[in-house]
C-alpha cells in the first residue's frame, strides 16, 4: 500500500486506505468478533496501512479498546482518528455529549484510555451538533493541542462555511465527509474548501452502504436491505451501477472495487470498513486497480451532479483565460 501526504499542512505521511473501525466489535450489534478484528487489524497493517479512523461511539468503545490492544507494543507505527460528539455510553446524558468543551473533554479522556496512548493524532467532533459556538468547538481543539493530549485537528459532517470559520481561528488539518458515486454533494463546497485551507480529506461510504456493489440487485441482503426491504434503484443509480459492472468485466474485478477505485482517483483517502477477514481481503484488491482516463470519464459522466447557484451561473460568466 502507498502513502501520501495527509494535507498540505501536516507533512504526515498515510496509507492511502484508511481502515474504518465502526465493525470492530460486538457492543452494539452488528460486527465482528474481537478476535476477527484482531485478525482483520493484523491483514490490513501487513499490507501496508497505517491509519485507523475510529469514533468513541463505535461499538460503544469497544472498537478503540480493540485497535488499543492490537497497537500496543507498536503505537507510534500508526494514525489514530478518532471522533467524539454522540458519547461512549448508550445513552449518555446531554451533559456528556454535544460539542462543547466539557463533553470534548471527557470524551478525549476515554479516549486515550481504550487505545492505550498518551496522544492521539487527528481528534474530531464527528458532526456539527446545532448548539455549540464554533469558536468554543475550535478553542476546546486547540487546548487539545496545546495540552499534547491531540496532535492534528479536523471536523466530521460539518456545512463547509461552518468548517471554513473554524479553519481561519485555529490551525486545522483534516475534514471527513461522505463521497462515492451516488453522493458526490462534497463537491460543490467541501472539498473545493478543503483544498483551499490544504486539508486531509478522509472520506466514509466510498460504497454507499453495500449499493455500489451491486450485490442488492443480484438479491444479496445487506445494510440497506435491513432498513428498507423494498429496495429500488433511481435512473441515475441503475446507470451509475450498470457502468461499474461494465468495467467490472473489462478489468476482471468487482463493481465495489471499480467504485472505490475511482474514489481514490479523487484527492481523498477512502475509509474501508469490514465485518469479516475476506471482506477486507477483497476491499485490498483495489490496491492493484488502475482506471485508465477513459473509464475514469465514464464513471464521471454517469454520476454527474447539478452544481447549483452560485456555481452554474459563475461558470457562465467567469472569464477564462
Amino acid at each position: 500500500m502507498k502513502q501520501k501526504l495527509f494535507g498540505t499542512q501536516t507533512g504526515l505521511p498515510a496509507s492511502e486506505l484508511i481502515m474504518g473501525g465502526s465493525q470492530l466489535g460486538q457492543r452494539h450489534g452488528n460486527g465482528t468478533s474481537a478476535e476477527e478484528a484482531m485478525q482483520i487489524l493484523s491483514a490490513y497493517a501487513d499490507a501496508g496501512g497505517n491509519f485507523i479512523d475510529l469514533s468513541d461511539r463505535y461499538q460503544f468503545g469497544e472498537a478503540e479498546e480493540i485497535v488499543g490492544q492490537f497497537t500496543a507494543s507498536s503505537r507510534h507505527n500508526f494514525i489514530f482518528c478518532t471522533k467524539y460528539t454522540a458519547g461512549g455510553e448508550p445513552n449518555p446524558l446531554t451533559v456528556n455529549s454535544g460539542n462543547h468543551r466539557k463533553a470534548m473533554r471527557q470524551a478525549v479522556e476515554g479516549s486515550l484510555k481504550r487505545l492505550q496512548t498518551d496522544y492521539i493524532d487527528i481528534y474530531i467532533p464527528h458532526y456539527d451538533d446545532g448548539i455549540t459556538p464554533l469558536d468554543e468547538i475550535a478553542r476546546g481543539l486547540e487546548d487539545l493541542v496545546d495540552a499534547g493530549k491531540v496532535l492534528y485537528t479536523g471536523l466530521a459532517n460539518f456545512p463547509a462555511w461552518k468548517a471554513a470559520s473554524i479553519a481561519t481561528s485555529i490551525p486545522l488539518h483534516a475534514l471527513q465527509f461522505e463521497y462515492n458515486l451516488v453522493q458526490r454533494a462534497a463537491e460543490r463546497e467541501l472539498k473545493p474548501m478543503a483544498s483551499h485551507f490544504g486539508l486531509g480529506m478522509m472520506c466514509y461510504s466510498p460504497l454507499a452502504g453495500g449499493l455500489l456493489t451491486a450485490k442488492y440487485r443480484h438479491g444479496s441482503s445487506g445494510r440497506l436491505t435491513k432498513s428498507d426491504s423494498d429496495y429500488q434503484e433511481d435512473p441515475q443509480t441503475k446507470s451509475i451501477i450498470d457502468e461499474l459492472e461494465l468495467i467490472a468485466k473489462e478489468l476482471s474485478v468487482t463493481p465495489g472495487q471499480v467504485a472505490t477505485a475511482w474514489v481514490m482517483t479523487k484527492g481523498v483517502f477512502p475509509i474501508i470498513g469490514a465485518s469479516t477477514l475476506s471482506h477486507l481481503e477483497t476491499s485490498l484488491k483495489v490496491l492493484d486497480i488502475k482506471l485508465d482516463t477513459e473509464q475514469i470519464t465514464r464513471l464521471d459522466n454517469v454520476s454527474t451532479i447539478r452544481m447549483g447557484y452560485p456555481h452554474e451561473l459563475l461558470s457562465t460568466v467567469q472569464r477564462q483565460y
